[in-house]
């Protein structure tokens, strides 16, 4: 695979070089280079490779799992697309309290979050950025693109603290003094607006195309800045930026789906911008994405490691369809889509024949179903916990296939399903359905719809092949049972996509578009973001806001998971905590949220 490379030694060189505090740059301790050592094109090439390493959030051991670039525990399982899953007696409380709307400002993961923004990506581009106005051996075009990258890089750690911490985090620049007396008290707008700031040189002086994939372009810095904007709903703002991006020709959806999830597919035609991963380079695969190292099947014949990360039923349950191929808004969630929770493996098990959204069984592992190419998914035994995980494997994108094991997955350390699989950080239906959510809002209808239907169409392209003949899944059927057990001719389950002839309103325009967005990125660390930037619209999520919707989604789990009872959502709950380590730190310095104290 032809990837920007991650250098491991590289990253080590970066970090004795930029420690904790500016002396490093004063007392040059042996072994360490000197800052003017960087100071040329090679020099700072290296640093950017350091800092882009960072970016997957699992660079190194002290920050891991909740610093993950996938947010899949803020913004995955905090919503109702997924569960933290495995088992409710795990020792790490930090998730289950995401998942409650519980959290404190001790949780190790939002204190993972916000070291990772700050300590690991913030601090290191703002010294790359210093290098390289000090450096007189590189052209100003030259000095002009690394600084774009290295201000991308700064505007994506800023992005992704806010996401998660929202106005209250500090903004530091290079030009900041010192750090460690900046308040995280900001007037209003300003941290969009120091993320813009960053982004608009970053498209302004990047390439349309990058030699090496997993650097950004000018339309990477489009794409994010657009999707800043959407957090505020500033639709306005982001509308020439999506246009830019669909006008220039520059990207395509894919012709399938899941080929946004397969290795052979990265760096395609729909990519924007792409985190790059490698394994088996540097003990443990520290270049994959560690970040996500717990989130792949853990029991059965093809157990790794942990089983977090459990698409939720209601997930499942959006995936239905109604005669016409078109989603059950109001009612999909009214009976459940047919599972084998409770049912053993040994025992029978009939799949549902309703009608299905083909991306379901690309998205989530489902009993009697072929799974990838490990075989079928035999149900209770390849499931860590079902009373505690419910019925479906982990998230399903970030897999590999058994083909590509020990290839394209890590041969060395104990999370045993990381793996070379890139994540898609902005692909071209994103901007597509980003625009078409700019359409409803502005009343045009028909150009909402045809960008849904763009998508929509896709979806249609691919099915899961492989009719399960059996419905008695023992041990000894792995992986495919006897010959004649699964017809490979014919599509695995009743899967049909309709389209939009038309929306009547604006608000059906948007209600479409808000059930695209959750079913074309479910379980990508989206969801929960999603429901909370749409709150603030005036018909919110399909009429329900945000608090109706998780609160209905943990009652409704309350048949399967008990321990969900007393969890209750509020506005408090929109954003996590500043973390007391860092309170604790800067002491007057940096303000709690109200909410928390």
């Amino acid at each position: 695979m032809n990837k920007l490379k991650l250098v491991f030694f590289v990253l080590l060189s970066f970090i004795g070089f930029f420690g904790c505090d500016d002396s490093f740059l004063i007392k040059e301790p042996s072994g360490i280079p000197a800052e003017n050592y960087f100071q040329n094109e090679n020099g700072i090439e290296a640093l950017l490779t350091g800092a882009y390493s960072m970016v997957r959030g699992s660079a190194m051991w002290d920050v891991t799992w909740g610093a993950s670039i996938q947010n899949w525990t803020f913004g995955s399982v905090a919503s109702d697309d997924a569960y933290k899953g495995a088992e409710n007696t795990d020792s790490n409380p930090a998730i289950p309290q995401i998942e409650r709307w519980e959290v404190n400002p001790e949780n190790s993961y939002v204190e993972e979050k916000w070291k990772w923004a700050f300590g690991l990506g913030i601090f290191r581009t703002n010294e790359i950025l210093k290098v390289i106005r000090k450096s007189k051996e590189i052209s100003d075009d030259k000095a002009a693109k690394f600084e774009a990258e290295a201000r991308y890089l700064r505007a994506l750690f800023n992005f992704e603290a806010w996401l998660v911490f929202g106005d209250y985090i500090p903004i530091i620049t290079e030009t900041t003094k010192n750090p460690a007396q900046v308040s995280n008290i900001n007037p209003p707008d300003a941290v969009l607006k120091n993320i813009i700031s960053d982004l608009k040189f970053a498209w302004e002086n990047l390439p349309d195309k990058q030699n090496e994939p997993g650097r950004p372009t000018k339309y990477a810095a489009m794409a994010l800045a657009a999707r800043a904007y959407l957090q505020d709903l500033k639709y306005t703002d982001a509308k020439p930026l999506l246009d830019n991006i669909i006008n220039s020709g520059n990207f395509s959806l894919m012709p399938c789906f899941f080929d946004n999830f397969r290795i052979e597919k990265e760096n395609n035609a729909e990519s924007i911008f792409e985190i790059q991963a490698n394994v088996n380079d540097v003990n443990e695969s520290l270049n994959g994405e560690m970040g996500i190292g717990l989130n792949y099947p853990h029991a059965g014949d093809i157990g790794m490691c942990c089983g977090f990360h459990q698409p939720s039923q209601n997930l499942a349950n959006a995936f239905k369809l109604d005669d016409n191929g078109l989603p059950l808004f109001d009612t999909f969630n009214d009976k459940d889509l047919k599972n084998d929770l409770g049912i053993r493996s040994e025992d029978e098990f009939i799949p549902t024949n309703e009608w299905l959204d083909p991306r379901i069984d690309w998205t989530l592992g489902r009993r009697g179903i072929p799974y990838l190419d490990w075989g079928i998914m035999r149900g209770r035994d390849w499931i860590r916990k079902q009373e505690d995980g419910g019925p479906y494997l982990p998230a399903m994108k970030p897999f590999f296939y058994k083909s590509q094991r020990y290839i394209y997955s890590t041969k060395t350390g104990w999370m045993t399903g990381v793996n070379a699989n890139n994540f898609r950080y902005i692909r071209f239906a994103h901007v597509l359905l980003w625009r078409a959510e700019v359409a409803a809002s502005e009343g045009d209808l028909p150009k909402a719809r045809d960008l849904v239907n763009m998508v929509r169409q896709r979806a249609g392209n691919e099915v899961v092949l492989g009719k399960v003949k059996i419905y008695r899944l023992p041990k000894s059927v792995y992986p495919w049972g006897t010959e004649g057990d699964v017809d490979f001719t014919q599509p695995a389950a009743n899967y049909k996509i309709g389209t939009y002839t038309a929306f009547a309103s604006k608000e059906e325009a948007m209600k479409a578009v808000q059930w695209e967005q959750r079913l074309e990125f479910a379980t990508e660390g989206m969801r929960f973001f999603d429901l909370r930037r749409w709150d603030k619209l005036p018909n919110k999520i399909g009429g329900k806001s945000m608090a109706e919707i998780l609160n209905g989604f943990a009652i409704g789990d309350l048949r399967t998971r008990s321990f969900m009872a007393g969890a209750v959502f509020s506005e408090s709950d929109k954003y996590m905590p500043v973390p007391q380590t860092q309170l604790d730190f800067q002491p007057g310095i940096l303000v709690q949220r109200p909410e928390y104290k």
